[in-house]
C-alpha cells in the first residue's frame, strides 16, 4: 500500500509549473526558454519516476508551507498525481524537441497545452492528468463489461 499524500501540495507544484511554464512562453525561442523548459521536464520526470513524494516541490511543500498551515490536510492516493507528472513529461519533451529543432510552433503549443493543465490545477483544484489516470483505470477495469461503460447485454 502506497502512503498517502497531502492534496494540498500537488497543487503548489502545478503553481510553480504554471510561472516555470508561462516564462517559457515569454521568453521562447530563445536559449533561455529552452533550458528552463529541460529543467521542468526534469522535474516532471522526477514526479513521475520516483514519485511526486520525492519532487524538489515536494520538500518545499513538506517543510516550508505546511507546517504554516492551519487547515487540516485532505490525503489522496500519490498514483493519479504521478501520472499527471508523466503526462506533463511527455508535452515537455514535445515542447522540448520543437524548440531544439526549430519548430516554435510546435514548442510554443505543446507548453501552452501543459500551461493550460498547471493553471486549471493550481487555481481550481482540477488535475487533468488525474482524471485521465481515473478515466483510464475505469475502462481497463477488470471487473468486466459494466465497469467499461458497456452494459452486460450488449
Amino acid at each position: 500500500m502506497t502512503t498517502q499524500i497531502d492534496s494540498r501540495g500537488p497543487q503548489l507544484n502545478a503553481a510553480v509549473t504554471a510561472v516555470v511554464l508561462a516564462t517559457v512562453l515569454a521568453t521562447a525561442p530563445s536559449f533561455f526558454a529552452t533550458i528552463l523548459l529541460a529543467v521542468q521536464a526534469a522535474l516532471f520526470a522526477i514526479g513521475a519516476l520516483l514519485g511526486v513524494q520525492r519532487t524538489p516541490h515536494s520538500w518545499v511543500f513538506r517543510t516550508l508551507v505546511r507546517p504554516r498551515l492551519t487547515k487540516a490536510p485532505e490525503w489522496e492516493d500519490p498514483a493519479p498525481p504521478r501520472f499527471a507528472q508523466s503526462v506533463g513529461l511527455g508535452f515537455a519533451l514535445v515542447a522540448l524537441a520543437g524548440l531544439l529543432s526549430g519548430v516554435t510552433v510546435l514548442g510554443l503549443v505543446a507548453t501552452g497545452l501543459a500551461l493550460t493543465a498547471a493553471l486549471l490545477n493550481a487555481v481550481f483544484r482540477f488535475c487533468l492528468g488525474c482524471e485521465l489516470y481515473l478515466l483510464i483505470r475505469r475502462i481497463t477495469s477488470t471487473s468486466g463489461p459494466v465497469a467499461a461503460g458497456r452494459s452486460a447485454t450488449n
